[in-house]
């Protein structure tokens, strides 16, 4: 994918002791991916929690109290996990909810910054935006892209298979991914491409019109809203993800200016 060309890709996921980010404890954690070089990054590391694992837990994951006995626990694997996530594009699957805070929050507790990556790609959150059916959790996805998850709820197997669902997303649906990585993160993370209004450089209101009200407004070759809950979108991503909003505002009850409209159809080769 030219989208994480040159980057430290690493997929995350996090098997724990509860669903608590703030007072359950990391029992497992996985990163698989590649470095800038291309060689293969595989890190797999069970962690005593040093406390009892719910039986409730173990139910799902399969980790035991016995399994992490004698295993090192946070505080021993904290500089390695920080070394790998620093600066590197994180991929994972409701990681930016759940995995993320689960993970600084080990890292405060031991007194230590949490690392900081480049980028967050959460697949969760790309399913949601491109609107595919329900269920969005990860072996259902898994299923419906043709993705083998033989071993759910292991770490390493749910990264591993985070990583191939964003590789197909990213196939099936690649207008989405011809972007920067910062557009791509900020899509996934609030729904638009648009610039926060601090960043430097110009912003939707400074881009030229297309229609007198400025609804849509030129953004390079590209026309892009500039209004309502598709703000920041270019007009093919919205003819892609929501076609019943780009015909409202075709209509005379979106965009009242024919010339505009003829434009835009134009421009989207719908004439």
């Amino acid at each position: 994918m030219e989208l994480l060309e040159g980057e430290r890709v690493l997929a995350f996921d996090l098997e724990t002791t509860g669903i608590s980010t703030s007072r359950d404890r990391i029992v497992q954690l996985a990163l698989i991916g590649s470095d800038v070089d291309n060689s293969e990054i595989s890190y797999d590391q069970l962690v005593n929690p040093r406390r009892p694992i719910p039986y409730e837990s173990q139910k799902i994951h399969g980790i035991s109290d016995a399994d992490v006995r004698g295993q090192p626990d946070f505080s021993e694997i904290a500089d390695s996990v920080s070394s790998l996530i620093e600066g590197c594009v994180l991929i994972g699957h409701n990681v930016r909810q759940f995995d993320l805070p689960m993970l600084r929050n080990e890292f405060l507790r031991i007194g230590a910054l949490p690392p900081e990556p480049k980028a967050v790609l959460d697949t969760l959150e790309m399913v949601r935006r491109l609107k595919l059916p329900r269920p969005h959790r990860l072996g259902a996805q898994c299923n419906r892209h043709g993705i083998s998850l033989e071993n759910a709820h292991n770490a390493s197997a749910d990264a591993a298979a985070s990583l191939l669902l964003l590789w197909k997303l990213g196939l099936d649906h690649p207008s989405y991914f011809r972007k920067s990585l910062e557009e791509v993160e900020q899509w996934c993370a609030t729904g638009s491409t648009a610039k926060a209004q601090s960043d430097l450089g110009p912003q939707l209101d400074d881009l030229e019109l297309v229609d007198p009200n400025g609804m849509v407004r030129r953004d390079g070759s590209h026309m892009v809203l500039a209004v309502g809950r598709h703000r920041g979108r270019h007009l093919e991503e919205l003819n892609e993800l929501d076609p019943r909003y780009l015909q409202w505002l075709l209509s005379p009850n979106g965009i009242e200016d024919a010339n505009a409209v003829q434009m835009i159809k134009a421009y989207l080769n719908q004439e």
